[in-house]
């Protein structure tokens, strides 16, 4: 019959992998800086287990997730910074006073609210709530309307939110229609870049269209980097019945016209691919 752990069992076993005289040689060598990109990549193999409804492996990449969390905490303590247990605890903070709806009274064993908020009420006061701790931020100088979204987040993703905290003081356009105008101005100068030659010109006036587009998307309630991920999918399925024809007819991928491929994706198409 196999142990069942519990949180301080992983958070002593990281501390036996971290001891400077038995510990495993490759975690002694990490740091905050050298664990991010592992961060990073179980957080999208969480993403992507879930999507293939993958429950036995999401199970396993929660874990693994969690495992980072742990590794920081521990460095945290040997630096003196903070442990796991200052991060729990100031979650638990955190999240009691951004759930008024849930936690009236401010604390953790509040009796519950004696209305139910509709999602709209829920979603003010969340916004409300974090722009207060913004602004207590930035009267202290501590910050600036576009600081703490991350660097790290992938590139659709922080564009999303770099646009909807510009449009928290007001800096937004109200109308999709005037975005569409936006995107049109913003390919006319793709154009123009091309047609100069000048490929640093090119790589800017492309990264401009690309915002436009997800300004675009937030605006219709579409979040670009789901969208993108779906398109990837459907991408994958169509290209994978493109490549069983050309599989099943004996012939090289030379051997086929771009419009003898095209043909079998629009067969793909049909099917629902």
């Amino acid at each position: 019959m196999s142990n069942t752990y519990t949180i301080d069992d992983l958070t002593y076993l990281m501390s036996r992998l971290r001891d400077p005289k038995h510990g495993c040689p490759w975690d002694l060598k990490q740091s905050f800086a050298s664990i991010v990109p592992h961060t990073l990549e179980e957080a999208y193999e969480v993403a992507d287990a879930i999507e293939r409804q993958d429950w036995t492996h999401l199970n396993d990449e929660l874990g693994d997730l969690l495992f980072q969390v742990i590794f920081y905490a521990q460095l945290g303590h040997e630096t003196e910074r903070f442990d796991f247990s200052t991060i729990v605890s100031n979650l638990v903070t955190k999240l009691v006073r951004r759930h008024p709806h849930v936690f009236p009274d401010g604390t953790l064993l509040s009796p519950p609210a004696e209305r139910a908020l509709t999602d709209d009420e829920i979603k003010q006061n969340w916004e409300t709530i974090k722009q207060k701790e913004r602004d207590g931020k930035e009267a202290r100088g501590e910050s600036r309307v576009l600081d703490d979204i991350p660097q790290a987040l992938p590139g659709l993703t922080r564009a999303v939110k770099l646009q909807k905290r510009a449009s928290q003081v007001g800096f937004d356009w109200n109308d999709a229609e005037l975005v569409l105008d936006k995107i049109e101005e913003e390919l006319a100068e793709l154009r123009e870049a091309i047609q100069s030659g000048n490929q640093a010109a090119v790589a800017d006036e492309m990264g401009d269209v690309i915002f436009a587009q997800v300004n675009l998307a937030r605006h219709l309630g579409v979040h670009p980097e789901e969208a993108v991920r779906g398109t990837n999918q459907k991408f994958e399925r169509r290209f994978g019945f493109v490549e069983d024809q050309v599989r099943a007819s004996g012939k090289a991928w030379s051997d086929f016209s771009l419009d003898q491929l095209d043909q079998f994706w629009d067969q793909a198409k049909a099917l629902g691919l």
